[in-house]
């Protein structure tokens, strides 16, 4: 992304971009620099927006070749036509003739790193992933956001703030901005503030599910799942999440047969200490060969997915079912 933030502050482009990721708003914000940096407000001669995999692609490719109208440059977005994961042969010759004055911005949530279109734009352009930032970039982005509104949190209250709303800085950005406008008049925000507005998001469904899971509760398990779809959650993304629980419930288990306190478990799982106490909760329902078949059978589902043998969404809810029968 950095690469990118220099191209327009130098004002020297590349022809061809491919943004790709989980982190819809990173996407979301540099695409809008790049376009405000190469097209006035004003200007829709020469910008173009194509989506989804219905787009015109002779409409396109002759584009392609348009010069631009009383402007350098001519910007055209392709965002999730797919043109950027599958390797179209015409597509991809006229990338190869693309002129200086056109810039191409593909926009797609996965890349193949296998495919010719990714492996040419890589080598001639800027292949960007987008993926969600550590939790420490998180708290300084949303104590940077609650400086600029001259709000404050504790430390303590910005985890718990991540923790209901999950990493996904839409969702992060739309819940402060509810939190703000609650509390105006007043600079702190509590954390009772957070229970009051906040949504719980992915991280605490993750929690219910494997919950329900225990209990062999298909129905709200897989309810779940499809309220964390209808949420914009990746079907990996949601894999990864169990992984992570159940790698966090098998430490929880190692933890507690050492000694060692909830304070002194939520050090060593770097969560809050709170989810600690969750997570001690909820280890009791679990044997560890359990959790260990569970993560050997999402390892499997994974590479399942990821050699085309079965589609994401599928997969991981067969997966489910099949935890909680």
């Amino acid at each position: 992304m950095k690469r990118v933030l220099e191209h327009i502050k130098e004002q020297n482009y590349q022809n061809l971009y491919l943004f790709y990721g989980r982190e819809k708003y990173l996407v979301a914000q540099t695409r809008d620099r790049l376009k405000k940096a190469l097209i006035p407000a004003e200007d829709t001669m020469n910008y173009s927006y194509f989506e989804g995999k219905k787009a015109d692609l002779p409409e396109i490719l002759e584009l392609l070749q348009t010069m631009p109208f009383f402007n350098d440059h001519r910007l055209i977005v392709l965002d999730q036509t797919e043109l950027g994961k599958k390797s179209n042969e015409d597509f991809l010759k006229a990338l190869k003739e693309i002129p200086d004055s056109t810039i191409l911005l593909i926009i797609e949530d996965e890349a193949d790193k296998r495919s010719k279109i990714y492996k040419y734009i890589n080598k001639e352009g800027c292949a960007v992933s987008f993926e969600t930032p550590k939790e420490k970039e998180l708290v300084l982005w949303i104590a940077q956001m609650l400086k600029k509104e001259q709000k404050k949190m504790t430390q303590k209250d910005i985890q718990l703030f991540l923790y209901k709303t999950g990493h996904d800085m839409f969702t992060i950005k739309n819940e402060l901005e509810k939190l703000i406008g609650y509390t105006r008049g007043r600079e702190v925000i509590t954390a009772g503030d957070l229970e009051a507005l906040t949504t719980s998001q992915t991280t605490n469904q993750i929690f219910v599910m494997l919950e329900a899971i225990a209990k062999k509760q298909r129905e709200t398990v897989l309810k779940l799942y499809y309220d964390l779809i209808e949420l914009k959650e990746s079907p990996f993304g949601i894999l990864a999440l169990l992984v992570r629980q159940c790698n966090q419930l098998l430490q929880t288990q190692s933890l507690e047969a050492a000694g060692k306190s909830q304070g002194e478990m939520a050090k060593e799982l770097k969560v809050p200490p709170f989810v600690a106490g969750k997570l001690k909760q909820q280890v009791r329902l679990f044997k560890r060969e359990e959790l260990y078949t569970m993560i050997q059978k999402c390892a499997a589902t994974d590479e399942g997915i990821k050699t085309g043998k079965i589609a994401d969404r599928i997969g991981v809810e067969l997966l489910l079912v099949e935890f909680s029968r």
